[in-house]
């Protein structure tokens, strides 16, 4: 199929439309990973309430909505055969402005991380970074279906686990934050492998070598499942030596749902992905917010 050229119209972008280039329901899953940083690092919220706000406006709309808006903006001759009614593609976010809108929101990132102390600063510049070397080339990580999901793992999960601990402690978090933010995010690769199901057409035409392209649907899917799986088990196990029965049962049971969901999953993963990441993806999530309260009693000994 041949790459038509990009529409493009002389108005201004209205607010609607670049609410939609940030991608708001994109946001959840940082934040979350950023609240279960804060839960787990066992401090007192309240009394740090401004540093909390900020790091969530950070987390969410400020650095995950200026990695959509790059995304777009590098992904637009892709989303021209995927999803031609995306904001760039259409012509409603006309000329550059999908650009200058991740340029200045990048910038606004690293400055609003300034005030969340060197760790915060530092794991902000990392993001920021990780975002434009996903997207844009010459890096363009995405291209790689091993490399591009970790990363967006990384930064979904692990990053703003780390974040939400570090600023609190004003310091490294404890080893087993780092340690099970580190597995959420191993765990995250897969989901994101799924999320590739969707745009698996395009980029079979355009040589993007995600892994539903270079496995094929249904051995990807496989690999999803056990790269979700096994980190979770291990973080199961650990809470189980740190003797937090209660929290391990229910990691468990997350556990054996999400297994039973992959059941259907794999009878055909390219029909399934999308109830899949309604149903054993949300159980993942839910794990991840069982575990931090689990470290917050660890702290709290």
């Amino acid at each position: 199929m041949s790459v038509t050229k990009i529409k493009h119209t002389p108005h201004y972008p209205t607010l609607s439309v670049a609410l939609e280039l940030l991608k708001p329901i994109t946001w959840f899953p940082p934040m979350w990973a950023f609240a279960c940083g804060v839960v787990s690092s066992g401090v007192p919220i309240l009394e740090n309430l401004d540093r909390v706000l900020l790091g969530v406006l950070l987390a969410g709309p400020i650095v995950c909505g200026m990695s959509q808006a790059a995304n777009d903006w590098c992904d637009r001759h892709v989303d021209l055969i995927n999803e031609p009614d995306r904001p760039i593609p259409s012509g409603r976010m006309p000329g550059l402005w999908g650009l200058w809108i991740a340029i200045v929101m990048s910038v606004a990132a690293l400055g609003l991380a300034w005030h969340l102390g060197t760790w915060g600063f530092y794991a902000t510049v990392f993001a920021v970074a990780a975002a434009w070397a996903y997207s844009a080339e010459p890096v363009r990580l995405k291209r790689s279906g091993w490399l591009g999901p970790g990363l967006v793992g990384l930064c979904y999960e692990g990053i703003p686990w780390f974040t939400g601990a570090a600023i609190l402690v004003t310091g490294l978090p404890d080893p087993k934050i780092i340690l099970c933010a580190a597995l959420y995010a191993i765990g995250a690769h897969g989901i994101m492998t799924l999320n590739d199901f969707k745009a698996l057409e395009g980029d079979t035409q355009l040589g993007i070598k995600s892994l539903p392209v270079q496995l094929g649907p249904r051995r990807a899917a496989r690999f999803a499942c056990w790269i979700m799986a096994l980190p979770q088990i291990v973080i199961l196990g650990a809470m189980i030596s740190w003797g937090l029965m209660f929290h391990a049962a229910l990691i468990g049971a997350l556990v054996i749902g999400q297994i039973l969901a992959m059941q259907k999953l794999l009878k055909d993963p390219e029909k399934y992905a999308p109830w899949y990441n309604a149903t054993g993806v949300s159980m993942f999530v839910f794990g991840m917010m069982i575990c931090a309260v689990g470290l917050r009693g660890l702290a709290a000994l």
